[in-house]
C-alpha cells in the first residue's frame, strides 16, 4: 500500500503526525509557501500538551480542516493546494477501497479436504 493510500485509509491519525505528513505532501506538491506556513502553524499549536492525545479518524479528515482554516478562507492559492491534497487523497482512498473490494470478491481456493470429501461422496452415490 502506497504512502497515498495509507494516508487516506487509516481508521485514527495522531494529529501531529498526520500534519506532519500534511506538510510533506505538500512540499512534494510545490505548495505555495503560506500553505506550508498554515500547516506549521497547527502543529505548533497540536505539539502543545493539552493536544498531544489528539486524533482524527482520517488524513483526508485532517486536510478538510485545513480548508476551513483563516488561512484557506484568506487565500486562494492555500485554498487551491488544499483542495489539490483532498482530490489525492480520495483517488488513492477510493482505489484502495477497489482494489480491497476485488481482493475480497475473488472466490476462495478449495481445500484439499473438500475435493476429497466430493470425490467420497461421488463413491457413496454411485
Amino acid at each position: 500500500m502506497g504512502p497515498e493510500a495509507r494516508g487516506a485509509t487509516e481508521s485514527a491519525v495522531n494529529v501531529s503526525e498526520g500534519l506532519q505528513r500534511i506538510r510533506e505532501r505538500l512540499e512534494e506538491n510545490d505548495a505555495e509557501p503560506e500553505s506550508i506556513q498554515a500547516v506549521e502553524l497547527i502543529m505548533r499549536r497540536a505539539a502543545l500538551p493539552a493536544a498531544a492525545p489528539a486524533t482524527a479518524t482520517s488524513m483526508l479528515q485532517l486536510v478538510r480542516m485545513l480548508m476551513r482554516t483563516p488561512a484557506a478562507n484568506n487565500n486562494v492559492r492555500v485554498y487551491n493546494d488544499f483542495v489539490r491534497l483532498e482530490e489525492e487523497m480520495s483517488v488513492a482512498a477510493t482505489a484502495f477501497r477497489e482494489r480491497q473490494a476485488a481482493e475480497e470478491a475473488k472466490p476462495v481456493p478449495k481445500t484439499k479436504k473438500y475435493y476429497k470429501d466430493l470425490k467420497e461422496r461421488e463413491k457413496a452415490g454411485s
